[in-house]
């Protein structure tokens, strides 16, 4: 089984995905740094949240 993550995580996610699609990769550390660069995400554990579902949607998505 997997993670349910809440909405407001997936709908910040897929926006920041679609403004910056050439941006996000597939690698956690590299998406946690966008996250906070990109975003007015005020703590550690929401960037977190945010840039492992972007993660998972990336290595989901065949391009």
């Amino acid at each position: 089984m997997g993670n349910i993550r809440p909405s407001f995580i997936k709908s910040r996610a897929l926006r920041l995905v679609e403004m910056y699609p050439d941006q996000f990769t597939d690698d956690f550390e590299t998406n946690k740094h966008l996250v906070s660069e990109f975003s007015d995400v005020d703590n550690k554990r929401m960037r977190n949240w945010i840039a492992g579902y972007i993660t998972r949607y990336r290595q989901r998505r065949v391009d």
